[in-house]
């Protein structure tokens, strides 16, 4: 098959022919018909990421069709339209005997754990753990970004968040988990503020339903500020979609008493701790959350709102491109304004 594959932390990944994957004995093979390229594959690619052995093939949000199966898989035939979360569950440890397989003890992950999707052909562990059906209505390219930045966004503000229709909800950073974050909480019956510094990404958001957009670029006394104005005094909940220390800070600054800050974006270890005013946290009571993926299980509250058309994960898809553009789009998501939206990677898509 024909794969993006990097050699080397932060150099340039090509497009080379590599073995065909096998599927394990209760694992799957999909043939990848859609992969979101995702700023998660861009830490992977700079070495943020432990987990990762070079050589290595990135994606994890992908969507497309069985190919081959194990012999122990039962629920699921070669030809079934899927999508899968990125964290890949066991099935069998504590933490997923009690639904909670988003923090699985022995998870794994496509294009982190092991090669992902920005190929033609990938294989997951657990299939009948891991596997989400994909309606025929829905496209592979929608379907993509339901793996990741969707349900991540879903989680993190309906479960994690426990959104409520009147709140103020602030979302730091409106890339495609952010501008998802915002189209979900706005669909809640939330009043939404969103927050970047690209002008586009903020046109998106208020598309999508932000009541208000905030530029965090040069806002004397910082974007925390301003949205404390904006809200009467403070969010009820917000969420840091992009991560980094400042937009870590900012979320949990902004927010009202008994406040409730998510942190979704991810936070490596090369941009320092984030300096999180504990001080504000006790006297306010705020509460202080990770959110990490959705369970397969999961899964059917948030198709229903997919398919109903109350959300609308289509519109977040602005581009799409081929497997040979994809190693330098991936080196692009290092730039802060890279493009508003998701762009995916359709392997078997030839050049226009």
């Amino acid at each position: 098959m024909r794969a993006v594959v990097f050699e080397q932390f932060g150099r340039e990944a090509r497009v080379r022919t590599v073995p065909d994957p096998a599927p394990a004995p209760a694992g799957a093979v999909v043939r990848v018909e859609a992969t979101g390229l995702c700023r998660s594959d861009w830490h992977g690619w700079m070495g943020h990421d432990p987990d990762i052995t070079l050589p290595h093939v990135p994606g994890h949000e992908l969507a497309g069709v069985i190919e081959a199966l194990g012999p122990e898989v039962t629920r699921w035939r070669v030809g079934d339209r899927v999508t899968v979360p990125f964290v890949c569950a066991c099935g069998h440890c504590d933490a997923c005997a009690a639904g909670q397989q988003q923090v699985c003890d022995r998870q794994t992950q496509p294009g982190f754990t092991h090669w992902g999707s920005f190929a033609e052909y990938v294989a997951l562990e657990h299939a009948d753990v891991n596997l989400v059906a994909v309606p025929r209505e829905l496209s592979y390219a929608t379907a993509a970004g339901l793996g990741c930045r969707f349900a991540t966004a879903f989680r993190a503000v309906v479960a994690q968040g426990r959104v409520a229709p009147g709140e103020w909800v602030a979302v730091h950073g409106c890339g495609g988990v952010g501008l998802s974050a915002v189209m979900i909480a706005a669909a809640s019956g939330a009043r939404v503020v969103a927050v970047d510094v690209s002008p586009a990404a903020l046109e998106m958001a208020r598309r999508f339903g932000a009541a208000e957009c905030v530029d965090a670029s040069g806002v004397p006394g910082g974007a925390a500020a301003v949205v404390r104005d904006l809200t009467g005094g403070g969010a009820q909940l917000s969420l840091d979609a992009l991560g980094s220390p400042e937009t870590c800070a900012s979320s949990v600054q902004c927010l009202r008493r008994r406040g409730r800050h998510v942190q979704v974006g991810l936070l490596p270890s090369a941009a320092g701790d984030p300096g999180v005013p504990m001080s504000r946290v006790i006297a306010l009571e705020l509460e202080i959350l990770g959110s990490h993926g959705m369970a397969a299980h999961a899964y059917p509250p948030m198709m229903e709102l997919v398919r109903s058309g109350l959300l609308r994960p289509d519109l977040l898809v602005t581009s799409a491109i081929t497997l040979d553009e994809a190693p330098s789009a991936l080196a692009a998501l290092g730039q802060r304004a890279s493009g508003a939206g998701v762009t995916v990677v359709e392997p078997w898509r030839t050049e226009d």
